[in-house]
């Protein structure tokens, strides 16, 4: 048989990042390509006692469960913890979701149809940028520095596209790990909503948070959810993911926002899966509320661990190899962006690192137009030891390259 595909659905079949997630899933692989946390952090003694005790205290635990979530999860999500933050939900505003990336995607069913404007950072996230061209929208970029977007060029981006969204990344924007400023939160924040559109803002990389050499502290600012204030139609949805500090494999994050936007995100849900997984969610629940696992105190050691790594990384760039390339220190999340040097194209870079048995992810699988000559470097999940044998093999691909070119 001959199968008829949706003109929409080449677009996943084509796509360089699966490729290259199925190349790293080789043993033999070292990648520097996924946006994975480190395993040996994860709390694998708490969650197996957190497992035992939740499947033998009730079988309920196995059984079908709410669409929006398990209720308790959400309470305690929507307590301390988002207070914490300067998020005040609103009851029946909160939705959890098979990760972050499952917010996005229900979110752009229920509110973006075919040939609808849509603003994003450029560079940004790979996943996003499916998920938008799976659902036909155009993609418009705005420019920006290392303070965030440029209030100026997202005006005119505005009034010359009239877009619908606009979906950012305040906290280490993926890839390039930028932190926006405070000023450049409320530009923003006060752009959309006078042109009223709606900000979908991922938080997943947000705990993340460095403390730079030189620093008192490490700089926090409020998320734009936080800055508005407005916990039932607002302009802001506030999406993040428990995947970077606690395990992935739990599949739980969460989007939070006006109980109009969460109810229609909801009835999505239900045609796609009924439900994220209850179990993980009980589990996670137990974890957090329950066991003696303290997740700040986690993020803290993943933030002390993962400063570390960037440290070394930073410094295995320092050698003759990487001669005129150039980046920008991130203080938070996962990723180092580098320019390599000069003249190098980085897609057959990456056909020459994958030979030597490392991954990276290609500049132009983040960029709106598909040009970019930059790399994204995973410094959280390689243990240091890997992390130093990648960054070798890393250099003797761009060695070799310079040698062919």
């Amino acid at each position: 048989m001959i199968y008829e595909f949706s003109a929409r659905a080449h677009t996943l079949l084509s796509s360089s990042l699966l490729s290259i997630r199925t190349q790293t899933r080789r043993s033999s692989m070292i990648s520097l390509a996924e946006e994975l946390p480190a395993e040996e952090l994860f709390p694998l003694s708490l969650l197996a006692e957190a497992a035992s005790t939740v499947i033998s205290a009730d079988a309920g635990a196995l059984q079908y469960g709410d669409p929006a979530g398990y209720g308790p999860l959400r309470e305690w999500l929507a307590g301390d913890w988002l207070k914490e933050k300067g998020v005040n939900v609103v009851e029946g505003g909160v939705l959890l979701t098979t990760g972050s990336q499952q917010a996005i995607d229900l979110l752009s069913r229920v509110y973006i149809d075919p040939g609808d404007r849509v603003l994003v950072e450029n560079p940004t996230s790979p996943g996003f940028l499916q998920t938008l061209r799976m659902q036909g929208a155009v993609i418009i970029p705005v420019q920006g520095d290392l303070d965030g977007l440029d209030p100026e060029h997202l005006r005119s981006q505005i009034e010359l596209h009239k877009p619908k969204m606009l979906f950012a990344t305040p906290s280490f924007t993926n890839p390039s790990g930028i932190l926006w400023s405070l000023e450049r939160r409320r530009a923003v924040l006060d752009l959309c909503i006078a042109y009223n559109i709606l900000i979908v803002e991922d938080d997943s990389y947000g705990d993340l948070h460095f403390q730079k050499q030189g620093e008192h502290k490490a700089k926090r600012y409020p998320s734009l959810y936080a800055l508005e204030n407005i916990s039932d139609g607002g302009h802001v949805l506030y999406i993040g993911s428990f995947s970077k500090t606690v395990a992935p494999a739990l599949r739980t994050g969460w989007a939070a926002g006006s109980r109009v936007l969460i109810r229609m995100m909801s009835a999505a849900k239900q045609m796609a899966d009924w439900q994220s997984s209850a179990l993980n969610q009980r589990l996670l629940h137990h974890l957090l509320d329950v066991s003696a696992f303290d997740l700040r105190e986690h993020i803290a050691q993943l933030n002390r661990e993962y400063n570390t790594r960037l440290k070394l990384m930073v410094e295995l760039l320092k050698r003759p190899a990487w001669k005129g390339s150039s980046y920008d220190l991130p203080s938070g999340g996962m990723f180092l962006w580098v320019a390599p040097p000069e003249g190098m194209d980085v897609m057959a870079l990456l056909k020459c690192a994958l030979g030597k048995g490392v991954a990276f992810l290609p500049g132009p699988l983040c960029s709106v137009d598909g040009v970019s000559n930059h790399l994204r470097l995973n410094f959280s999940h390689p243990g240091r030891d890997e992390l130093l044998l990648g960054m070798n093999l890393m250099s003797e691909a761009v060695k070799e390259f310079t040698a062919r070119s």
